[in-house]
């Protein structure tokens, strides 16, 4: 018999639907990943009890980790579907082990494995994580990073505002404000760059505000999750130090 892949599917057919869950069995192929899974399953949506059903709904563009729009929780972590092969996933489960799959539980659902990130760019939204350039005028060259601040922006720059992070983040949930790791890296990201430091009060004004750093507990869960291996405790640790000396600064100022 041909080997099989087992797949539990956590599913909603809209958003405020209850939740339910569907089983799948797909033919083994070698270096697969969960992406090209859910592509034989809509190729084929028929369950593992041989009923015809709806192909399974989920998100993905670039299909190498850069878009970030394939997170989903595998075998209970936030990943990206696109790298996640399966037989990495058997060498630690072993094979014909189920795997589950499941939305994003801190995101509006929209259909099965398909989320609503909205609020993550809302919150850059918040803390106006731009460089302001765009004008009529000539601008001439652009400034220069130092070599050593060059290093660090670079890696907060491969941020894909994927959620995993926020995901993973015990102070993220629907009761909170909280804006997230993500956004706070992106504060000390555009607070370095030559220009975007022009603005550095407006986004620590929305760091120091109501769902801002002071939310974080330090859990450090972002941090092991991150697929870019982005130290975003380390960041956050740097905004604190920052936020702390703007806000006695604005203190003793005003």
């Amino acid at each position: 018999m041909d080997k099989q892949i087992q797949l539990k599917i956590k599913r909603q057919d809209q958003p405020g639907a209850g939740p339910y869950w569907e089983e799948f069995r797909v033919p083994y192929k070698p270096n697969m990943n969960i992406v090209s899974v859910l592509m034989e399953i809509r190729k084929n949506p028929v369950n593992a009890r041989g009923e015809s059903t709806n192909p399974v709904v989920w998100e993905c563009n670039c299909l190498e980790e850069v878009c970030g729009a394939c997170t989903m929780l595998i075998n209970g972590v936030p990943r990206q579907s696109c790298s996640a092969l399966i037989d990495k996933i058997y060498e630690k489960t072993g094979f014909g082990t189920p795997i589950t799959l499941a939305p994003l539980s801190k995101f509006p659902v929209i259909r099965d494995l398909m989320v609503d990130r909205k609020i993550m760019f809302d919150n850059l939204k918040k803390v106006k994580a731009w460089v302001p350039v765009d004008g009529s005028f000539a601008i001439g060259r652009g400034p220069r990073f130092t070599d050593r601040a060059h290093r660090w922006a670079y890696i907060i720059s491969r941020c894909m505002t994927c959620g995993c992070c926020m995901e993973a983040c015990p102070n993220v949930s629907a009761k909170s404000q909280f804006i997230g790791p993500a956004a706070i890296a992106q504060v000390r990201l555009f607070n370095v760059h030559p220009i975007g430091a022009m603005h550095q009060e407006e986004r620590f004004e929305a760091l120091v505000g109501a769902g801002g750093i002071q939310e974080c507990g330090n859990a450090q869960n972002c941090r092991q999750v991150c697929p870019k291996e982005i130290p975003l405790t380390t960041h956050i640790a740097a905004m604190n130090r920052q936020s702390l000396k703007y806000t006695l600064k604005r203190w003793f100022t005003t």
